[in-house]
């Protein structure tokens, strides 16, 4: 192992590999990635951040209902995701996974379709084992934890990564998920991407760790820190730890110290209780700033492929919109029909009711089932 072990988060040891300019500080700590692949996490954390300033236009336009954006945290997520496969391993979701969604292969369309209130939006594509954004805070530790033990059960070799916030990880559940884990030694890579704030409430009110990391000790779950705006440094130890999970050690939790830039969600603002001053001091630190002046110090980008890459990505997002905009309604069995095999009795005569009132009241059904 080159990460997991020798980083001690009982004394706050973060791994970086590059500093907030780009330039590499640790050599000896950089993965093997080639420019290719350097290039793809690139442009979808490009993508994904361009996204999420589209759908604040529109959410703010009364077109897109409330959503939850990655903005500040594309590095860890792109990271995580790269390492994984679609097909044999599964990613557990939270609600704030935008870039990770992406990297995993669930396109635009889909995930607006999501945020515009169409469930269907978060069904991933063929061969893509990505579950639905999970609303419920922490619970998504648990479903990967099973997942994992079904994978162990069965002799197969998927891996199972899932991630919270540092909200989520003060939730009695994500230990729990982590002790049953251990105690089975399953093939689960644990994520927080601790981006400072839970809401309103910041990480130093809810919990005097002094880290994210050094919850798992408890459990006897190897854990480390690193730094989740640094890609290399993410991609270097995200890799490891998959690499980790699949040989049969058991479970990870990789600590993403990272920082959110944007609202908690389309609803909420910020600055009412976020300390002036901390945002900007944050914004020379945000991934994209860091990757892309490395890359160009690599040779392999430059500002002519920035504007090139902007353009034809504004242009994909704005076309994916357009669709969804058309095809955003449902039919209003959707609502009933996906709790049970079958209706229940209760169920039936709910969607009975609904159905009378919706053709009663024919108006209220703008912007969601028809």
């Amino acid at each position: 192992m080159k990460y997991i072990g020798k980083f001690d988060p009982q004394k706050d040891e973060i791994v970086r590999v590059m500093d907030k300019d780009g330039k590499i500080i640790n050599p000896k700590l950089a993965p093997s990635i080639s420019d290719e692949e350097l290039i793809k996490a690139y442009s979808i954390m490009n993508l994904s951040r361009r996204q999420d300033d589209y759908q604040n236009k529109m959410q703010r336009q009364g077109r897109l209902l409330s959503f939850l954006s990655s903005t500040g945290q594309e590095a860890c997520e792109v990271a995580y995701t790269m390492v994984i496969d679609p097909k044999n391993d599964f990613f557990v979701s939270g609600y704030r996974n935008n870039a990770a969604w992406l990297t995993m292969g669930q396109t635009v369309r889909n995930i607006m379709l999501y945020w515009a209130g169409n469930e269907a939006g978060a069904k991933a594509p063929e061969g893509v084992n990505s579950l639905p954004p999970n609303i419920i805070i922490g619970s998504q530790y648990s479903q990967a934890t099973g997942i994992a033990f079904a994978e162990k059960y069965q002799g197969k070799k998927g891996v199972a990564v899932t991630t919270t916030g540092d909200g989520g990880m003060s939730e009695g559940e994500t230990y729990e998920a982590m002790n049953f884990a251990k105690l089975h030694e399953l093939p689960v890579v644990f994520v927080c991407e601790n981006n400072k704030w839970a809401i309103s409430t910041p990480t130093v009110q809810q919990t005097k760790s002094l880290n994210i990391a050094v919850k798992a000790i408890a459990t006897g779950t190897p854990s480390i820190k690193v730094d989740g705006n640094d890609f290399l440094a993410s991609y270097a130890v995200a890799k490891e730890a998959v690499e980790f999970a699949r040989s049969g050690n058991g479970p990870v939790l990789i600590e993403f110290d990272t920082y959110r830039l944007g609202a908690h969600s389309s609803s909420d603002a910020p600055d009412v209780y976020r300390p002036k001053g901390e945002f900007e001091d944050r914004v020379p630190y945000e991934p994209l700033i860091r990757l892309k002046a490395y890359m160009i110090e690599k040779g392999i980008w430059s500002e002519e492929k920035q504007t090139a890459l902007n353009e034809e990505q504004d242009k994909h997002i704005a076309a994916e919109f357009a669709w969804v905009e058309q095809n955003k309604n449902y039919p209003i069995e959707d609502i009933f029909n996906y709790q049970y095999a079958e209706l229940t009795n209760d169920l039936k005569d709910q969607l009975a009711e609904a159905k009378e009132f919706f053709a009663k009241y024919p108006e209220t059904k703008d912007g969601g089932h028809h």
